[in-house]
């Protein structure tokens, strides 16, 4: 009878010790979940033709805006606005006058001073002779303060210089659906974009 009763205590003993050890060692490793970021419903890309008081014409998403810029000394600025994403396309015009190599030779530094955050500049050339839009488009990659940039001239009277930029510290991974957004509409903007 005692040696059964031995048994009985081993029994529960071995039997706490599996139990235990089930609760323990079989324990998946906790990771911890990456950071999420907000789900953004972007509409489908709709455009209006721009006929105002600049000197050229294009088209612009329907979720912008124009913005005339008061700048000292300086006409035809504008911001194409997106209260929505809380971005803007940022554009400047200037008229050539003996100057063409300056204006682009600027618009380039402003350009690759991002690189110091890029991860990379990609440049494709934008050629429209029939009426004579020449330009460049450039994509930043990365966490450059702007996510893209253009530029737009005749070559003989008029110089166009864009940049889009987002109002909050660059994040490439939160603001890439509304910077791919946006990017199509520059592209767009300078496919339709004519002098008057």
């Amino acid at each position: 009878m005692k040696m059964k009763r031995m048994g009985n205590v081993q029994l529960i003993f071995l039997l706490i010790c599996v139990f235990t050890f089930n609760l323990t060692g079989c324990k998946k490793n906790y990771y911890p979940k990456p950071y999420g970021y907000f789900r953004v419903d972007l509409p489908e890309h709709r455009y209006n033709k721009i006929d105002t008081i600049l000197p050229y014409h294009f088209e612009i998403s329907d979720i912008a805006k124009i913005e005339l810029k008061k700048e000292e000394q300086e006409q035809y600025w504008i911001d194409i606005v997106y209260p929505t994403l809380n971005a803007a396309i940022h554009c400047s015009y200037k008229e050539v006058n003996h100057n063409f190599y300056e204006l682009s030779e600027d618009a380039h530094r402003s350009v690759y001073k991002h690189l110091v955050r890029a991860d990379d500049i990609t440049e494709q050339i934008f050629s429209n002779p029939e009426r004579k839009v020449y330009g460049i488009y450039y994509d930043l990659k990365g966490n450059a303060a702007s996510v893209a940039q253009f530029v737009l001239t005749d070559s003989i009277k008029h110089f166009v210089r864009g940049a889009v930029y987002f109002n909050h510290v660059p994040n490439k991974d939160s603001i890439a659906p509304m910077s791919d957004y946006i990017k199509h509409d520059v592209i767009r903007l300078m496919e339709s974009f004519s002098w008057k």
